[in-house]
């Protein structure tokens, strides 16, 4: 799942104790934040192999540190623990955490068997990639539904959103019917970093534009 990650973000922002949404969309995808620079540094593994899935072409074979159950709660109580250092909120801190978290939960849906309870051998994954007519509207489905929630709870539809969710749709679009590296890479890494960013920016600008409302 790449888009639909941040539903979990725009459902969360409309909790009134919420930290801002761009805040949460970093944490809807700080696990793969890490896991990029994880690849790049040696300490987790992937491959790429054309057909791997109906989806993507990842194998995913070896990330016990970012996408393993008991990885992805350390770095959801990381992200909650910075989160309450910089609102001392305590809320805010919990539903930040928990959107980091729904990373693994959400991914468990979409992965073939490539996630672990603590990075042992026995895999989990439903594997949604390989039945695309089923997870492709899906993704875009949650996704948009969780927009209008959020838009719902901040005003209302407007420009900032309508851009946010064009951001959101353009990326997805990209990361399906784009190019893919024949490896893995910095390249690969940047692209995925780039994504990140600009879909955080993207949040930034409506979050702001709802502020100022």
């Amino acid at each position: 799942m790449f888009i639909g990650h941040w539903s979990a973000a725009l459902v969360a922002a409309t909790h009134p104790k919420a930290p801002r949404l761009p805040i949460l969309f970093v944490a809807a995808q700080f696990v793969d934040w890490l896991f990029f620079g994880f690849v790049l540094a040696g300490w987790e593994h992937m491959r790429i192999i054309p057909g791997f899935t109906q989806v993507n072409p990842f194998d995913l074979y070896d990330m016990p540190w970012t996408h393993s159950m008991v990885g992805t709660i350390f770095w959801a109580a990381l992200f909650g623990a910075i989160a309450w250092l910089w609102t001392k909120q305590g809320m805010a801190a919990l539903i930040a955490a928990a959107v980091v978290f729904s990373h693994w939960l959400l991914d468990l849906l979409v992965h073939g068997p490539d996630l672990t309870i603590a990075g042992g051998a026995v895999k989990y994954g439903y594997g949604l990639w390989n039945h695309a007519a089923v997870e492709m509207p899906l993704e875009i489905g949650i996704t948009m539904g969780a927009l209008w929630l959020y838009a719902r709870s901040s005003g209302g539809w407007r420009m900032s959103v309508t851009l946010l969710a064009l951001v959101l749709v353009g990326l997805q679009a990209i990361d399906w019917l784009g190019s893919k590296p024949s490896e893995p890479g910095v390249s690969m890494a940047v692209l995925g970093w780039l994504g990140y960013a600009v879909a955080t920016v993207a949040a930034w600008w409506a979050d702001r534009r709802t502020a100022d409302a």
